[in-house]
């Protein structure tokens, strides 16, 4: 019997870190997360994490969520304004 290998398609999040690399999360995995010091190594790592997590799924028998797509807008807030203390 052949064994025929499936493309899946997985949209992910790079979150840059403040002391420098990336993490990385996937919104159709919750649990899937990876880091790298470089985009490129993140986006590598989140491929495996992605690839493990599924297979680990499978084994388990669970059911594999089904890649979503999602929209990511930029929202505007209104933040309340500290009140300055003045000293006398």
């Amino acid at each position: 019997m052949k064994v025929v290998a499936m493309i899946d398609s997985r949209q992910v999040i790079l979150h840059p870190e403040p002391t420098g690399g990336y993490s990385v999360t996937v919104p159709s995995l919750p649990g899937c997360f990876s880091e790298g010091a470089t985009r490129e190594e993140a986006l590598a790592n989140i491929r495996e994490a992605i690839q493990l997590h599924i297979e680990c799924m499978l084994e388990d028998g669970e059911d594999v969520p089904p890649a979503y797509p999602f929209l990511v807008e930029s929202i505007e807030v209104e933040l309340p304004h500290a009140e300055a203390t003045q000293s006398t």
